[in-house]
C-alpha cells in the first residue's frame, strides 16, 4: 500500500515543498499558541475556567 502511495507521490513536481509547508504551519501554531498561554490575563484564565462550574436560572443541579 505504502508504494503505491509513494510512487504516485513521486510522479507529482515539487511535491517535497508539502512536507516543509505542513511542519511550518504546526511549528507556528503551537509557537503562537505557547506565547498566548504565556501572555494571556490571569483575570481571563479565572473567567474562562469558571463557565463550566457557573449555572443558569434554567439549568437545575442535580
Amino acid at each position: 500500500m505504502l508504494k503505491f502511495v509513494k510512487g504516485h507521490m513521486e510522479s507529482i513536481d515539487g511535491v517535497e515543498i508539502y512536507p516543509m509547508i505542513s511542519l511550518l504551519i504546526f511549528f507556528i501554531f503551537f509557537a503562537a499558541l505557547f506565547w498566548w498561554v504565556f501572555t494571556a490575563k490571569k483575570e481571563h484564565i479565572k473567567e474562562v475556567s469558571n463557565i463550566p462550574l457557573e449555572t443558569t436560572e434554567n439549568e437545575t443541579i442535580l
